[in-house]
């Protein structure tokens, strides 16, 4: 009896040693927001505009070296424009931070759940996701690269989907060169 009482003991602790270092979810390596980067990139018949958003936070998830999953959340008041200065600068800052784009105020963040990833080659992945904007939630599929401790993609996103018409082509009339085209690319670069 003692026999099989110390042997159960023995197999619950090594059983519950063995079964406490193996990760239940994967490896998360969390982002390091100061060294991270996320570029947009709008266009419009008569040019453009650039500037950047700031990550609030983000990790990703591994097993072993493969890319598994992961969750980004951007802090929409940091949107900025790099391409103009001066009072020209504010008016489009104000307005991307208006209800006619990303109506900052009472959406202060976006947000990316990836859902599935299949390997591309041997350091990309093709990466689906939920992509929340305004607190509209649509899937969206790109491109992710690893290096070393770094992820690259660039996203086309489509903001009509979330309810950003502002001078679309596809909802307004006789626009011409005031016509602001739907997709718009966030190019983004992550240290982890």
């Amino acid at each position: 009896m003692k026999k099989g009482i110390l042997s159960l003991a023995f197999a619950m602790v090594f059983g519950l040693t063995a079964t406490a270092t193996e990760p239940i979810d994967g490896e998360k390596k969390e982002i390091k927001t100061e060294a991270s980067s996320i570029t947009w990139k709008a266009y419009k018949v008569a040019g453009g505009h650039e500037g950047t958003v700031a990550l609030k936070s983000g990790h990703l998830l591994f097993d072993g070296k493969k890319l598994t999953g992961g969750e980004f959340v951007v802090d929409m008041p940091t949107l900025v424009s790099t391409d103009v200065q001066g009072e020209m600068k504010g008016k489009l800052e104000g307005h991307l931070k208006s209800d006619d784009f990303f109506g900052v105020e009472n959406h202060k963040t976006s947000k990316l759940i990836i859902t599935s990833v299949k390997p591309f080659n041997d350091k990309s992945y093709t990466v689906t996701g939920d992509l929340t904007i305004k607190g509209i939630t649509k899937p969206i599929t790109f491109v992710i690269s690893l290096y070393e401790n770094k992820a690259m993609a660039t996203l086309k996103v489509d903001r009509t989907k979330y309810d950003i018409k502002y001078r679309s082509g596809n909802f307004f009339e006789n626009l011409g060169d005031k016509t602001i085209y739907d997709e718009f690319d966030l190019v983004v670069d992550l240290a982890y």
